[in-house]
């Protein structure tokens, strides 16, 4: 059934494709609307809290950008405001630094209620994915589990944010290759000691020597994604114990999110 569902949403893909092709559609500022996602950011994005009007302005213009041109379909569940607020906020907090950013290699996120497998079926016992950038035919999609999402927010989060998690990775896929060094964000110069930094860093997650988790040590681009949740997380936890690491995630993404 799950499958079935796939196919469906990937065609209304197609179609979004079809219809906008790479224009950039025509936003609709509607205020009532916006009233509604300025509400709901106040109250669930901690990112968005930490910023000053202006800046929260500009946020909310780009999550409503985000939302005109990127289908979110829900498999066996109602997608909600919710929902669509914090999976855009998602994908616009790794890219606030870059005003003009947008993500043409993303038609659809597909939002299943909790965890999945390999065969993106959402029940039964092996069960462990909480989000995936598709590739194949799959490619232009994302997965998450609604569960990963709303927990990557709450108050109690932690370092943890499933859904930035795979922004950064469709980031870091911009240039062909998801292998932790995101050409888009990161000049020639600045790769050998980010990759240095990297391997320095794995070795002493291996070692129980970071509080970074140790999924991070998977390969060089789940580190990114996860040292990303962290940065964007945590900021002012990451600047104390990983200052190093936090300057060199800071001019990756032009940001400096750790409250003084």
């Amino acid at each position: 059934m799950a499958v079935i569902i796939i196919v469906v949403l990937l065609a209304l893909a197609l179609l979004a494709w079809l219809l906008w092709g790479k224009k950039r559609p025509v936003i609709v500022i509607d205020e009532k609307q916006t009233a509604g996602y300025r509400q709901i950011l106040t109250y669930n994005v901690s990112y968005y809290q930490n910023l000053d009007a202006a800046a929260q302005t500009k946020f909310e213009q780009r999550v409503i950008a985000f939302l005109s041109s990127t289908i979110i379909e829900g498999v066996d569940i109602e997608v909600t405001e919710l929902d669509r607020v914090l999976i855009a906020s998602s994908a616009v907090i790794p890219v606030f630094g870059f005003p003009e950013w947008e993500y043409r290699n993303l038609t659809s996120v597909i939002l299943y209620p909790d965890t999945f497998d390999n065969d993106f079926q959402f029940e039964g016992g092996n069960r462990s994915i909480m989000g995936m950038v598709g590739s194949g035919y799959m490619n232009g999609q994302m997965l998450l589990s609604r569960q990963a999402l709303v927990n990557g927010f709450a108050k109690n989060g932690g370092k943890a944010n499933t859904a930035i998690h795979e922004f950064v990775h469709l980031l870091d896929k911009t240039d062909g290759a998801v292998d932790g060094v995101p050409e888009i964000l990161i000049t020639h110069d600045y790769a050998v000691p980010w990759l240095k930094m990297m391997h320095q860093e794995m070795h002493r997650i291996e070692q129980g020597k970071s509080d970074i988790n140790m999924y991070a040590t998977t390969n060089e681009a789940e580190f990114l994604a996860v040292a990303a949740e962290y940065f964007f997380s945590k900021p002012d936890q990451l600047q104390q114990k990983h200052p190093e690491l936090y300057d060199q995630l800071s001019r990756m993404f032009a940001q400096d999110p750790a409250v003084d």
